[in-house]
C-alpha cells in the first residue's frame, strides 16, 4: 500500500510537502503540487483515516444509546442530534441496547479506546458511578435529570411534570387515577412514580399499585391496557400515558369496545406527536428534537452543563 514517503519518491519532492499537498496547504508551489498529484492518481493512493484520526485526536464520531430505535420518543430526540450532527460534519455510531447492560458497556468501551469522541446516552440501565468512570476517557451526557451526578444532561422534570398532570386531573374531579410507562426503572421513572405517591398523600387518597401499569411502549399496548383495567373491580377514571402512541392505542381500543372518552376514562398522554393531534389526545409537549439538538452541543462542548427543558399542556378533548 502507497504511503506519502512513496508518494514523495515518486514525485521528487519532500515528505512535508507530500503533506501539505494532501492536507491542502497553500504555501505549496504549483510544480511541485502538480508532482504530487500526478504521483497521487497514478498510485491510487488514498488517505489513511485512522492515521488521521490519530494525529488530530480527534475521529469526527459520536456515539448515541438508545434502547430502542423503533420508538417514537427516541426517534425525536435522534432526529435533533442528527441534525446537529449534519451542520457540525459529526457522524453518529448507533448502540441499540434494549435496556441490555453489556451493551451499554460497549459503547463505554468504544469511548475509553478513543474509537469516538463523546457519548450521548438517551437511557440508561448502567449505574451512574459507572459511567463517571468513563468521563476520563471523554464528554458523556444523560437525558435524566441527577443532580448529584458530575455527568452533563438535558432533561424534563418529570416529578413535576407529573404532579402538575395529577393536580389537573384531580381539579377535574378524578379520584382514582392510574397511569402507564415504559419500564419502572430509571431515574425518570422513579421521578414519576415519586410524584404519584406524594400525589395520593396529598390528597389522602387510597393508593392502588394495580393502576400503575408498564411495558407500555407502543400503539398495539394500548389495547393490552384497557383490557386490564375493564378486569379490574373498581378501575381508574383517568391515565397519565408517558406515550401518545399508547394514548393513541387505548382511544382507539376504547372506541372499538364502546368506553367513552373521557366519561368512562380520560386521558392524558406525552410529548404532542402529530398522532395525538389526530385523535384530539390532550398531551404533555415534550419537544425532543430541541432536546436533541442540545444532548448534542453539550457532547461538543465538553463543558459540565445541565439544563431542564420546558413543556406544556396541551388541552384537547379526552380530559
Amino acid at each position: 500500500m502507497t504511503n506519502i514517503r512513496d508518494l514523495a519518491q515518486m514525485a521528487g519532492v519532500s515528505v512535508t510537502t507530500v503533506s501539505r499537498v494532501l492536507n491542502q496547504h497553500p504555501y505549496v508551489s504549483e510544480e511541485k503540487r502538480k508532482a504530487v498529484l500526478e504521483a497521487i492518481k497514478v498510485s491510487n493512493y488514498h488517505k489513511n483515516i485512522n492515521a488521521v484520526h490519530l494525529s488530530k485526536g480527534k475521529t469526527q464520531l459520536m456515539g448515541v444509546v438508545i434502547p430502542f430505535s423503533d420508538h417514537s420518543y427516541f426517534a425525536m430526540l435522534l432526529k435533533g442530534i442528527a441534525k446537529q450532527a449534519l451542520e457540525h460534519n459529526y457522524k453518529l455510531v448507533l448502540f441499540q441496547t434494549e435496556y441490555i447492560e453489556s451493551k451499554e458497556m460497549e459503547a463505554l468501551q468504544m469511548l475509553k479506546q478513543k474509537q469516538i469522541d463523546s457519548l450521548i446516552i438517551c437511557s440508561r440501565s448502567c449505574d451512574i458511578s459507572i459511567i463517571e468512570e468513563h468521563l476520563q476517557f471523554g464528554p458523556i451526557v444523560l437525558c435524566e435529570d441527577n443532580p448529584r451526578s458530575k455527568i452533563s444532561s438535558t432533561f424534563v422534570n418529570h416529578y413535576k411534570i407529573f404532579s402538575d398532570a395529577l393536580d389537573y386531573l384531580y381539579q377535574k374531579g378524578h379520584r382514582q387515577i392510574g397511569y402507564c410507562i415504559g419500564r419502572r426503572s430509571g431515574t425518570n421513572s422513579q421521578n414519576r412514580e415519586l410524584a404519584y405517591q406524594h400525589f395520593y398523600k396529598k390528597y389522602r387518597l387510597p393508593y392502588n399499585s394495580d393502576y400503575i401499569i408498564d411495558q407500555c411502549l407502543y400503539f398495539e399496548d394500548g389495547e393490552r391496557v384497557i383490557t386490564r383495567i375493564k378486569e379490574m373491580d373498581t378501575p381508574p377514571s383517568a391515565l397519565l400515558v408517558t406515550s401518545d402512541q399508547v394514548a393513541a392505542g387505548i382511544v382507539i381500543s376504547c372506541q372499538n369496545q364502546q368506553l367513552s372518552i373521557p366519561d368512562d376514562i380520560a386521558i392524558i398522554g406525552f410529548d404532542n406527536e402529530p398522532i395525538a393531534k389526530m385523535l384530539n389526545i390532550t398531551t404533555i409537549e415534550i419537544p425532543l428534537v430541541e432536546m436533541g439538538g442540545n444532548l448534542f452541543q453539550q457532547a461538543l462542548n465538553r463543558a459540565l452543563t445541565n439544563r431542564e427543558i420546558s413543556v406544556k399542556l396541551i388541552e384537547r378533548g379526552t380530559v
